[in-house]
Order: structure tokens, then sequence, then C-alpha cells
């Protein structure tokens, strides 16, 4: 590789470095992941998100406002040929303090899940129960899981198709029990940035093997799906997480959410004038750019009745 070609990549680099920490400054001021002397206990799996994240919280730490202490935990489940020192070794490294912690979740998962059903679900869930019994025994006020962008809009589409239910995963969250506050600082990091990051970071992946190549089709099937969206129409999956952050109560149909049945009229103030060119404008502006490309105007006979007034 020439100088010049060294020179452009290590560019490219920086201006990945950057848009990472800046979208990882912002998740944490806006919901106020990490206050004075919070202990984060970063959760790591081996994998690519994971390892970006602990790399980002450790530049971060440097010149955040506030003070607070970082501690790396892996867990490790007794996969059969589990490469046991490769984090052990890359932790040591980088000189942040850390644990292993021994649960052999494996023979569980293989025990209980039928063969050839996915084993993803009880799998998560056995480690995070172990996780965050771990972190209040260390004494963490924080746990940071490597969700991102991708992941939250994924989950969401998952709960609506296959749950029934308008539910993601939030990037700050209270745990049921209320013992642990669970942080996501990638939650505005898109999942290519973090491919590219990792890449070029060059960190010691460790694949799951739990499953051999099984995947998780439901998950699978979901992000094909929006990976096709962002193709055709780029910014769409950007557009659906804005949405989960401007959610309006009233505009949805949940009854323990907002309460429909006590709307009353209220004609106390005489009522306003029918704006025809407010009412076109505020029409067009719910018309999806996607669907004027392709001449579709799906709200066309609400303007009609709107002008017709």
């Amino acid at each position: 590789m020439s100088d010049l070609e060294n020179r452009r990549e290590r560019l490219e680099f920086n201006k990945l470095q950057k848009r990472l920490r800046r979208n990882v400054g912002k998740a944490i001021a806006d919901f106020n992941m990490i206050e004075e002397g919070d202990k984060v206990m970063v959760c790591l799996s081996g994998g690519k998100d994971s390892y970006a994240m602990l790399e980002i919280l450790m530049n971060l730490q440097k010149t955040a406002p506030v003070h607070f202490e970082l501690v790396a935990v892996n867990m490790d489940q007794k996969q059969p040929g589990f490469p046991e020192h490769i984090l052990p070794e890359y932790l040591q490294s980088i000189g942040v303090p850390y644990h292993i912690v021994n649960k052999d979740t494996y023979s569980v998962v293989k025990e209980v899940v039928p063969e050839g059903k996915t084993t993803c679900g009880l799998c998560s869930r056995l480690r995070r129960g172990t996780l965050y019994g771990f972190a209040e025994e260390i004494g963490a006020t924080k746990v940071a899981l490597g969700h991102h962008k991708d992941d939250i809009v994924e989950t969401l589409f998952l709960n609506m198709f296959y749950g029934g239910r308008l539910k993601a995963m939030p990037p700050k969250l209270r745990a049921d029990d209320g013992r642990n506050i669970v942080i996501r600082p990638l939650a505005y990091c898109r999942e290519s940035d973090l491919v590219d990051f990792a890449e070029y970071k060059n960190f010691p992946i460790i694949p799951c093997n739990l499953c051999g190549s099984q995947e998780n089709l439901q998950r699978q099937m979901i992000k094909g799906m929006l990976n096709d969206w962002d193709k055709k129409f780029p910014g769409r999956s950007d557009n659906i997480f804005a949405a989960l952050t401007r959610v309006s109560p009233s505009q949805l149909a949940d009854r323990d959410l907002y309460d429909f049945e006590s709307l009353e009229l209220d004609r106390s103030k005489p009522a306003p004038e029918v704006d025809a060119r407010a009412i076109e404008q505020y029409v067009d502006s719910w018309i999806p750019a996607d669907a004027r490309e392709e001449k579709v105007e799906p709200v066309q006979p609400m303007y009609i009745e709107a002008r017709n007034l």
C-alpha cells in the first residue's frame, strides 16, 4: 500500500472514530447514562460491538466531564472449544481491570432446548441473569451492553411481527427487580460503522459457537428486510429509530398508556378558521419521500376531503 493510500485510510478511520465517539457521547448525555462516581461494568462477549464499546468508553473516560470507573466482564459459558485465553490476554494488553465469570450455561441450554430449536433466547436470559448478579457483587452501578441502533430497530420489528407489542430496547433501562441500571452506549451507532471500526482495529473476535451455524432466523429475516429498505431508501432505519424517540401516546391505542375513556369535548374557545393552504402543507409533510418518487399518493383522499371542508 502506498503512502497516499495509507494517509487516505487513516483519514477515513479518523472520521469514523470521531463519528462513533460523538454518537456514544451524545447517547450518554441524552440519557444521563454515566454519572459522577459510577462503576461501569462493560459486558464483553468477544464480538465486534462489545470490543468497540469498551474501546470508545476508555477513550471518552480520559476527557469526560465526570469521573467514572470501567471494569470489563466476560462470561465463560463453557462452550466446547471456547478459546479461554483470548480475552484475558487482550484485556491485559490494554490495561483495563477485568473479571472472567465461569458459568456452565451451555449444558443447561443443550439439556432444555430441543434439538434444532433456536437457543439464543434462553442463552441470553441465562447470561443476563448471571451478569446482573455479578454486577451487584462487584458494586457496579451501571451495566453496559453493546447493542447498537440496528439491534434496537430490529427488536422493535421482532416484537411487532412475532409478539404483537410495540416494544424495543431502550438506551437506558432499570431491570425489573430494580437492582441494576442497564445502559446501551452504542444506541446511536450504526452496525456498518462498528464493522469497519472492528476491522481497522483488528479486534480478536470470538464467534459464538454454542449453536454452531444456527442463526436466529426471525432476527435474520428482520435484518434482511431492514437492509433492503436502507439500500432502496437510505436513512429509513434512522427514521424508524427517530420515531422511537418521538412517541405520541394519544395517537396510538394503548388504554393503559393514555386515558381515552375520559376524553371530553372542549368548546370553550372559538373554533379556528380552516386554512386550506396550511392543511395542504401539513398533509404533504406526511407523504414519504420515497412515495413521492414512486408517484404514489396515499394521502390524496385526505387532502381532497380537507379542501372540501
